[in-house]
């Protein structure tokens, strides 16, 4: 029976069963009435006082309670089911922390017997510095422990390798839970109840190591499934092959695998491993996978891809996953790896020696993988638009393999290198092998039936934070994109080729919409939608929305965590994309060299993006989020760009074109971007940008309005644009494509409104970049010769109908275009403005 406390009333009714006692403090129910209450409870915790007064009407058993009662009731049972989440929520951080008592237990055990040898091991050495036998000083250094190589044991047959199995077992353990490496705690990650785990990294040892410890609330045999599909939690993991698989002698599994592993950036070669994996039951019940490099070439990579791979080394590594008291296990993570840094660049090599970039990249991301999945198991994650969350994991892990796949571009993979335009700096590979298949759409082939093509580059980065830049590129991808190459990759989703925004002229509002679809633990890494806006130019769809949608991940925007990579990758999508979609990834990757101090704290602001715009379009005069900023001088980060496009096969050496220009112009873009937010500021070479709500836009605006007036002797917009504000904007929005360069040798573009930058595809940061030249070749620019010339002697000159070019090189054909004098407030020329009339691409 259910009791539950009531206020005092009054009640004529003398019979036993009455819900009020004589001294009115109780009211006690009935099972069938509180069957009846708790139905209702479990469709409506909090009902309303016409729900309550219903359910009396409806429920004959509750009818000789009053509302009120029932009110008080409901209060009840929300509180008791408040207190029960709380109490399991306590036993939870209860359980966790036990566990996490119990590591640092074993941690502080582990660094007591390391304190213990090495006051032995000094004591030694006090001995030996009195000691002046050559032979002692010999023997003391023999006497240093070293590992044991596998590579005498017999490789060939199953004892030896089960010898080398026992071995790596023991060895694997003691990094595990004994002293054999020198751990110390991973900068910026402290244990705590509500953190993944215990980190550590190598201090000083063969290769780079780093270790983790945590609790996880899944079963050990769960946790080695789930582990020992590395390519399903290790994005850089290329393949993982099992070549021999047989049982040892005491209830364990000897495995030989061959695993080939992506190179980060498009400066260094993949890697691959030749490893003996064990598997086994210790006699406490706890399981053991432990991995290390067997000698000998063993299995490889296939002869065409041979080049793009080196041969790494794996010490003693793998995973301990012991049973928990109350459910869940305990796992401790090792991994011990020489990545054999002498095969990369020497700029390169600090990414190859960092125990810290194998810790994120390899160790965190196995147990925050696994800690995802039991949250996804115990049902605690939500995620948006109706998608389980096994369908967007898929897809984060489709967009991270399509872009490394395009990266490297192994040959095995059907990726072959296009011959340059003279030029190094951006890599062209294409792929005909490589086609778009939606399997959820087989009737409508896809028009593109030529190939793939990348094109790809990497450059490198001086003392700007990887976060910060990441987050500036997803914040404000029209610095950097052009909206009508995205309608182009876009069209490789449609069956018709006039289905695509791009297949007629487009008009990009600037405006994006970041439509979340989920998040990991620690939300490091989010995968969302992106809507960008954007407006047919013919008048005949004017109204037909031409937005364009992308699957985007973005991670490593933490700016205070150390090693972290920074990735931001995407792909158009359909706006109901299926589980199966099509994805063609396309990206950047800033990686770190150089790994911050764990006592340096960044004083970068987690909201410094914000004014990021602003800062790049003042130029140095704006000194916001940038003086007040202390940095850690000499970081460096490599970035590396890789942007994919489908094409027709007769039309590989345009595409190849427009993807060169379009990567150049995107570098060109994140410099500038990348200046600005150096906390360094900008150089004293790069001049202020002239953009939309900046007080020099303003200025500009209105000279250009009056010096149309008086040389033309009609306005250039409408009587109603009277306020600068308004004046700005009307030229912003006009129709035709406005252009405002300098007066230079070599004069260049300061000033565009939107159709002028859609005409010459491409964005106000690189607008600097565009000379006048540019536009018009040699036979255009020796016609227009006079017309300059009346140009400077009377103000003003209509040019006649003809063809320029845009910075994709698209041809680009106008009905007229008119040129005047800019005049400043002080009656000098400030610049020339150019208006072409009725444009569009050829």
């Amino acid at each position: 029976m259910a009791m539950m406390m009531v206020p005092h009333r009054e009640s004529s009714s003398g019979s036993i069963n009455r819900h009020l006692t004589d001294s009115g403090k109780y009211v006690r129910y009935t099972a069938e009435q509180v069957e009846a209450l708790e139905r209702v409870y479990a469709e409506c915790p909090k009902p309303s006082s016409l729900r309550r007064q219903q359910l009396i009407r409806e429920c004959p058993i509750l009818s000789n309670i009053e509302p009120k009662q029932i009110k008080v009731w409901f209060q009840n049972r929300r509180c008791r089911e408040k207190q029960r989440k709380e109490a399991s929520r306590l036993q939870t951080v209860n359980r966790k922390l036990t566990a996490m008592n119990k590591l640092l237990m074993e941690e502080n055990d582990r660094l007591q017997k390391q304190v213990s040898q090495l006051v032995c091991e000094n004591g030694y050495m006090r001995q030996q510095l009195h000691t002046t036998s050559a032979t002692t000083t010999d023997a003391s250094c023999d006497s240093v422990v070293t590992t044991p190589q596998h590579s005498l044991r017999d490789a060939n047959n199953p004892a030896g390798l089960l010898s080398i199995a026992e071995e790596t077992l023991a060895e694997f353990l003691s990094k595990a839970t004994g002293t054999a490496v020198d751990w110390v705690q991973m900068p910026g990650m402290k244990p705590g109840p509500d953190s993944v785990g215990i980190f550590a990294i190598s201090q000083s040892c063969s290769g780079v190591a780093a270790r983790a410890c945590g609790l996880v609330s899944l079963e050990p045999t769960k946790i080695v499934e789930i582990l020992k599909d590395r390519p399903s939690w290790f994005r850089d993991c290329r393949s993982l092959e099992v070549f021999t698989m047989f049982p040892a002698g005491n209830g364990g599994t000897i495995e030989l695998v061959y695993t080939q592993i992506y190179a980060p950036t498009t400066l260094a070669p993949a890697r691959d491993l030749w490893t003996l994996r064990y598997t086994m039951t210790l006699e406490n019940g706890s399981l053991v996978v432990c991995e290390r490099s067997l000698s000998g070439s063993g299995a490889g990579p296939s002869p065409a891809a041979a080049p793009q791979f080196v041969r790494g080394e794996m010490l003693p590594s793998g995973y301990l996953i012991r049973p928990c008291e109350g459910g869940g296990s305990i796992i401790h993570i090792v991994d011990h790896l020489n990545l054999e840094a002498w095969s990369v660049p020497e700029v390169l090599r600090p990414l190859y020696e960092s125990s810290k970039v194998v810790a994120q990249r390899i160790t965190i991301a196995a147990l925050r993988y696994i800690r995802q999945i039991a949250q996804e198991t115990s049902g605690e994650v939500v995620y948006g638009l109706g998608r389980q969350p096994a369908v967007l994991r898929t897809f984060s892990q489709r967009l991270s393999r399509g872009f490394n796949d395009a990266l490297n571009g192994f040959n095995d993979g059907g990726w072959s290198l296009m011959n340059g335009d003279g030029a190094e700096d951006v890599i062209i590979a294409v792929n005909f092998s490589k086609k778009l298949n939606a399997t959820s759409n087989p009737v409508n082939p896809l028009p593109f039936v030529g190939g793939i093509l990348c094109a790809k580059a990497s450059m490198l980065l001086q003392n700007v934070p990887p976060a910060v830049l990441v987050r500036f590129l997803r914040e404000h991808r029209s610095e950097w994109a052009d909206f009508n190459v995205d309608a182009y990759s876009a069209a490789s989703l449609k069956a018709c080729p006039f289905g695509y925004p791009g297949a007629r002229p487009t008009r990009f509002t600037g405006s994006q919409i970041i439509m979340p679809l989920g998040h990991t633990i620690e939300q490091e890494e989010m995968l969302e939608v992106i809507r960008l806006e954007g407006h047919s130019l013919a008048q005949d769809d004017a109204f037909v929305s031409r937005d364009i949608h992308l699957l985007q991940i973005c991670s490593g925007i933490d700016e205070n965590a150390v090693g972290v990579c920074s990735e931001l990758i995407f792909a158009p999508i359909d706006e109901m994309f299926p589980d199966d979609a099509p994805l063609l990834p396309s990206g950047f990757r800033i990686i770190p060299l150089d790994s911050k101090s764990s006592d340096v704290q960044d004083s970068l602001t987690s909201n410094r993006t914000l004014d990021l715009t602003s800062s790049l379009e003042v130029g140095p005069a704006s000194t916001n989020g940038v003086g007040d900023v202390s940095p850690s001088h000499g970081a460096r980060s490599v970035l590396t760009i890789a942007f994919q496009f489908p094409f027709d096969a007769n039309m590989q050496d345009n595409v190849a074109t427009m993807a060169r220009q379009y990567v150049r112009s995107v570098i060109s873009s994140v410099q500038r971007v990348a200046m600005v937010i150096s906390p360094s500021g900008l150089g004293p070479s790069i001049n202020p940008k002239l953009s939309q709500g900046s007080p020099e836009a303003l200025t500009l605006a209105n000279w250009v309005c009056q010096s149309y007036s008086f040389y033309l002797g009609t306005e250039l917009l409408g009587s109603d644009s009277l306020g600068a504000d308004s004046v700005l904007k009307d030229l912003w929005n006009h129709q035709d494509a406005i252009l405002c360069c300098s007066l230079k040798s070599i004069p260049v573009f300061i000033f565009a409104n939107q159709a002028g930058l859609d005409m010459l595809e491409t964005t106000l940061v690189a607008l600097q970049d565009v000379t006048l030249d540019k536009i018009f070749d040699e036979s255009v620019r020796k016609e227009l010769c006079p017309e300059f010339t009346k140009l400077m002697q009377e103000g003003f000159a209509y040019l006649p109908t003809g063809i320029c070019m845009s910075t994709m090189g698209r041809h680009v054909s106008y009905e007229q275009a008119i040129a005047w004098k800019v005049v400043s407030a002080e009656e000098t020329v400030h610049c020339l403005a150019f208006s072409f009339v009725n444009w569009s691409f050829v």
